[in-house]
């Protein structure tokens, strides 16, 4: 007989998934205990739907330094001690039953590394996880439905074949010669291995309700790992060539040869657009001890390595996939139907994701550290698929999701389109050491939660009559008791004429001794005109019944013809509704996108909105800060003003009395060179007097300057009677203090030979002045020098006072000017009209008068003038040359 093939998917084509009613991505979360060394927690469970997470010492979540806790909430939170069999009834029966149903299912794990994701996956001895709980489940809801082993056949094409019986008996026969064949279902549980054997007790079994009696199940179960973005086999037989290497169950050579390392698997695409893992190991198991010990052979194979953090990490992503084959019974009852369109393969992948973990805190290095980072990659990934699918449902937007950036998404590609439903266990240790993981874990779960997947559609209807197993199973047993109440079963399969010939008497004995036997003819004839008459009713039987059924296939005939009318009526109008329905959803479907449209553009102008009342606030309190800057600085202002107006009037006061002062002095001296000049002029009549009526005589010489060797100063005119004094003002130069200065003297100044040289103790001279010698001295002198209207260099000492700005500098105040001039004592000489000349011992008026005014001259400053803080000049003016 010819094999029908039969593909995994059930959908006809590929429909979108808009008409479609979706669900969103169920998200449980499961909180281990702590362990005994750690007494720091950071989460609480609040309700049964929510979590609190608490910062730890040392953490500070906001910018302000204040703490922050958070709260997250879940479809269902399990606390620290809850059950295997709590957690199993909440999320993985329900996927159960839609495998057994048709429905494919995807259930992972995800958290950081010693969360309890393998322990929830797989149990501990005495307390099976859940998968051990989602075999048991399957097998004691078709245990009594089984089919015979390879009465459905994998291919390499993710399809399904279906043989009939004949075939799979060659195909067992075939199977057990070959010495690698899988081994048969374990009879006893002597035969478990020690292992695993408590893991698989569940002394509470369950049973999926609504099981289809009328269809024949097989099971197949493979095992496959995703280490460093490579997909691997946990189930491929070794080869048993003896010049390779044999593997032992830690999937490393026996033999001290080089490690081999096993061969990676491709992912394809089938004819339906479904991802599969091609060339992978598919094991037919027909009991729970069977598949159990097929998923412990693939799991010594994974890869597992002891870390900081946990002393069994895992290093890859585990993925075991049960898929349950099922096909229904032909109208008898009896046989397998080989309809490839009634045929239904259902697919529940449960998945082990390996934790995420910083390698800052597991030390990781070689190897581990490359693992850790393939690991941490095919995270990101699904978490980045997650966001993109998140915001192409919320925003409307048709961005590509990146499925192909990971083996891990895009072997899954299939149950985010619509293939099935999707749960996801987010596993959290409570630990405060992994506060920042945990909450980053967090938020990917409040996301995934955000995310819709479409219903999987559900698988055709048969249309035989519903209980014909059991018919047919009643039929037969009904027939084995009376065929052994008749002498016994009979062999070979009878037909109805056979079966009507039994139920008659058996003939009477036919063989006459002798002539005269008059009773055997008779018996035998009596018999056979009973089977006679008996055969004439049975047929009157059968013409009755022929008829009778006849009548009433009419009656169904013409009530058909008019149910099929009304049938044709009613499917125009849904015909009809459909239609409008259609375009109600379409018009539904649109208006739908176009509020997402104006919810995202409403979304985005909420957080410009917001970024603007940030904006506002920020300027607003600028401006607030700037105007009482403003006020203050008017304030200072005001009262520097009030301070200042009682220093001008102090000042001004001051310079008035100054003032009259210095022209009571200024008339005192006018009054001194008035009397000055009139003895002047006195002693130049009485000259003019002599020498008209005295002869003149030979002048004598006047000694040299070098020749004379005391100095006679000129004597002072006398004092003018009854007028008061002039006290000259004299002050001492405020160089010669024991500050420290700082002597600024330019590279191009001249050196004067002067007798009066500034002399400076303590002083720092520089050329230019800097901020680091200011910083160091509190008085400030510089040299500057000019050239004076007669010709001579003036060389002037400007002083200042060094004070600390607010803003860290320095700077100088202009106090005082000293000047440093050289003049020559004698003018030029002058020819006398009179060659004689009387001899003076003592020194002229005019000679006095000329050195006092050369010598009278004093600069004073004080503070507050423009030329500096004061200037007096005491001598006469000098007339220049035109």
């Amino acid at each position: 007989m010819k094999t029908a093939r039969l593909q995994t998917p059930r959908r006809p084509g590929k429909k979108p998934s808009n008409n479609r009613p979706k669900d969103p991505v169920g998200v449980y979360c499961r909180v281990r205990p702590l362990t005994a060394g750690d007494d720091a927690c950071c989460v609480e469970v609040i309700s049964n739907t929510t979590i609190q997470l608490h910062p730890p010492d040392g953490i500070k979540v906001n910018r302000n330094g204040e703490f922050k806790e958070m709260q997250y909430s879940f479809k269902e939170v399990f606390g620290a001690y809850t059950t295997q069999k709590e957690l199993f009834n909440v999320v993985a029966q329900p996927l159960v039953e839609d495998l057994i149903h048709g429905k494919n299912g995807l259930l992972f794990t995800y958290g950081v590394t010693g969360s309890g994701k393998t322990h929830t996956m797989t149990g501990s001895p005495g307390d099976g996880g859940l998968l051990p709980r989602c075999l048991d489940m399957i097998f004691c809801s078709i245990g009594p439905f089984q089919a015979k082993r390879y009465i459905f056949k994998p291919d390499d094409k993710n399809a399904m074949e279906v043989q009939n019986e004949v075939d799979a008996l060659l195909e067992r026969q075939k199977r057990d010669c070959q010495p690698t064949a899988t081994p048969k279902a374990m009879s006893s549980r002597q035969r478990m291995d020690p292992e695993f054997a408590d893991m698989i007790t569940v002394p509470e079994h369950c049973k999926a309700e609504g099981v289809d009696e009328d269809s024949v199940y097989s099971l197949f179960v493979s095992y496959v790992e995703i280490y460093n973005n490579y997909l691997y086999d946990l189930l491929e037989e070794v080869s048993q060539d003896p010049i390779k290497p044999k593997w032992n169950s830690n999937a490393t050579p026996v033999r001290d040869v080089e490690f081999i390392a096993p061969q990676s698997k491709n992912l394809r695409e089938d004819s339906n657009h479904n991802m599969y893992v091609s060339g992978c190991t598919e094991v037919e198991v027909k009991s729970t001890e069977e598949a159990f010990e097929v998923f412990w052979k693939g799991q010594k194979k994974r890869r597992i390595a002891n870390t900081t953090l946990n002393r069994e990490s895992s290093r890859s992503h585990s993925v075991f996939i049960i898929k349950l084959a099922q096909a229904p019974l032909d109208a008898d009852g009896d046989n397998v139907l080989q309809a490839k369109d009634q045929t239904t393969v259902s697919q529940l992948s449960l998945v082990d994701l390996a934790g995420s973990e910083r390698t800052t805190r597991t030390r990781a290095e070689g190897s581990r550290l490359r693992e850790a980072g393939n690991i941490n990659q095919s995270l990101m990934t699904l978490r980045t698929c997650i966001e993109v699918l998140r915001e192409n449902q919320m925003y409307g937007t048709n961005k590509m999701v990146p499925y192909r950036d990971s083996k891990l998404t895009h072997l899954f590609k299939n149950y985010f389109d619509g293939e099935g439903k999707v749960r996801m266990i987010v596993c959290v240790n409570p630990k405060a050491d992994d506060y920042e993981e945990t909450l980053l874990v967090m938020r990917f779960a409040e996301m995934t939660q955000e995310v819709e997947i479409a219903r999987p559609i559900d698988r055709p209807i048969c249309g035989f009559t519903p209980g014909r197993r059991y018919r047919n199973q009643a039929f037969k047993e009904e027939l084995t008791r009376k065929l052994e109440l008749r002498g016994g079963p009979i062999d070979g399969d009878l037909t109805f004429t056979e079966l009507f010939l039994q139920s008659f008497a058996p003939l009477p004995s036919v063989e006459i001794t002798d002539a005269s036997d008059e009773h055997t003819l008779p018996r035998l004839i009596e018999c056979l005109e009973q089977r006679q008459r008996a055969r004439h009713l049975a047929t009157e039987e059968v013409k009755k019944s022929v008829n009778a059924l006849r009548g009433m296939l009419q009656d169904w005939d013409s009530n058909f013809s008019v149910k099929e009318n009304y049938i044709q009526d009613q499917t125009e109008k849904m015909i009809e509704k459909d239609r409008i329905i259609n375009g109600q959803k379409s018009e539904a479907d649109r208006l739908e996108k176009k509020i997402r449209t104006l919810e995202y553009k409403i979304e985005i102008l909420q957080k410009t909105a917001n970024i603007y009342e940030d904006d506002k606030r920020t300027l607003q309190h600028e401006l607030d800060e700037r105007d009482q800057k403003l006020h203050r600085e008017v304030s200072d202002k005001r009262r520097l003003e009030q301070r200042m107006h009682g220093v001008v009037t102090d000042t001004k006061m001051k310079w008035e009395k100054e003032c009259e002062r210095r022209v009571q002095a200024k008339q005192l001296e006018m009054q001194n060179k008035l009397w000055v000049k009139d003895e002047k002029l006195k002693q130049l009549k009485a000259i003019v007097a002599e020498t008209r009526t005295e002869r003149p005589e030979k002048p004598e010489r006047i000694p040299r300057a070098r020749d004379q060797k005391v100095h006679v100063r000129s004597a002072s005119p006398p004092a003018v009677p009854n007028a008061p004094p002039v006290r000259l003002r004299h002050r001492r130069s405020r160089s010669a203090g024991g500050e420290r200065w700082v002597d600024h003297k330019p590279i191009g100044n001249v050196e004067i030979d002067t007798v009066l040289q500034p002399h400076i103790p303590n002083a720092i001279t520089v050329a230019v002045p800097n901020e680091k010698a200011l910083a160091k001295c509190d008085k400030y002198i510089l040299t500057h020098q000019e050239l004076a209207s007669d010709g001579e260099i003036q060389t002037k000492l400007i002083k200042g006072e060094v004070f600390k700005t607010r803003g860290g500098g320095q700077c100088v105040q202009f106090t005082d000017v000293e000047k440093l001039k050289q003049e020559s004592p004698v003018g030029p000489r002058k020819r006398r009209s009179s060659p004689i000349a009387p001899p003076r011992d003592d020194t002229t008026e005019s000679e006095w008068t000329d050195v006092e005014t050369r010598c009278s001259v004093a600069v004073e400053m004080k503070a507050g003038s423009n030329f500096g803080p004061g200037y007096q000049h005491h001598a006469q003016p000098k007339r220049r040359k035109p």
